[in-house]
């Protein structure tokens, strides 16, 4: 983790910088990264008996972030819905909506109640080094696909990701007659969108998690359950996989559910990158396929 100090905001307020305390984002912001340390806000002392005991004085602060996200938590969801991704465009090797903030720090945590990052922030990707017939993204690797998937491109679908590349098999072209709805199977690899921070590949999954739901299914009301929601490694590194099946009723759409894998890879001190699968239930096969990916995953040096 990074140590206690200003860094720029991760919230994205141009020309300001946020205080990280070694272990989470506080809510005292400068114009001048110079400042000195600020004071733990005055409100918070009334509950800080346990803080004072851990000798965190900002502990309460997160202890109430805590409490109000998981009153709210079902009506945030809700205000993501609907948001439509700003490519991200460096070159030919450019990527996926909302990006890896940079700079950042290499931190952190995530006090924010918006569970979809801003996808307005460009992304100068890191240089690929994977082997040939391999896929990178950020710097994560998997072996490329063949048919029935398609080419290899990057993926300008999803908000959580950068430098995002993929394949896809398409199974319900424009099932909604309006030349723009198109219903996939898809595998990708990214940098992970750092938004406020992400403290542990478990975090990062969990809140890339419901960005999903919010992010893919309109305003279809969607089911979730969880097969897998554990830590693993990837190469040696620390890692956190959910393996989610998702219900939904979308107008003018065969498929009512499909499988979502997130896999969560802390690739560095400063930054993690991630493995994304959505598979409709009609395709078994392919979802064997993504299974697989996963155990093939690399990590790119």
């Amino acid at each position: 983790m990074s140590k206690a100090g200003w860094y720029p905001d991760p919230g994205g307020q141009a020309g300001m910088y946020r205080w990280w305390d070694g272990q989470a984002w506080t809510p005292m912001l400068t114009a001048n990264p110079y400042s000195p340390p600020p004071a733990p806000p005055a409100g918070l002392l009334p509950m800080q008996d346990a803080a004072t005991a851990s000798g965190d004085p900002y502990a309460a602060y997160r202890q109430a972030e805590t409490q109000r996200s998981s009153r709210r938590g079902p009506l945030l969801v809700l205000v993501i819905v609907g948001v439509l991704l700003a490519g991200l465009i460096w070159g030919v090797t450019s990527l996926l909506g909302g990006g890896l903030l940079n700079p950042r720090p290499s931190v952190g945590t995530n006090p924010t109640e918006n569970f979809c990052p801003p996808r307005t922030i460009q992304v100068s990707p890191r240089p690929h080094t994977a082997a040939p017939g391999r896929v990178q993204g950020g710097a994560l690797s998997y072996p490329q696909l063949d048919s029935p998937w398609e080419r290899v491109q990057p993926d300008f679908r999803v908000p959580f990701g950068a430098d995002a590349w993929g394949q896809s098999v398409m199974l319900y072209p424009n099932y909604n007659n309006d030349g723009l709805s198109s219903w996939v199977a898809s595998v990708l690899v990214a940098e992970l969108v750092a938004g406020d921070g992400f403290f542990s590949p478990q975090e990062g999954a969990q809140i890339v998690s419901r960005c999903v739901l919010g992010e893919f299914y309109g305003n279809a009301e969607v089911q979730r359950t969880d097969r897998v929601n554990e830590a693993t490694t990837i190469d040696g590194h620390a890692a956190w996989v959910i393996e989610m099946h998702l219900s939904f009723d979308i107008p003018n759409l065969p498929e009512t559910g499909e499988t979502a894998i997130l896999v969560i890879v802390n690739t560095s001190e400063e930054s993690s990158s991630l493995y994304y699968a959505s598979i409709p239930d009609s395709r078994p096969d392919l979802l064997q396929t993504a299974r697989q990916l996963q155990t093939q995953l690399r990590v790119e040096s």
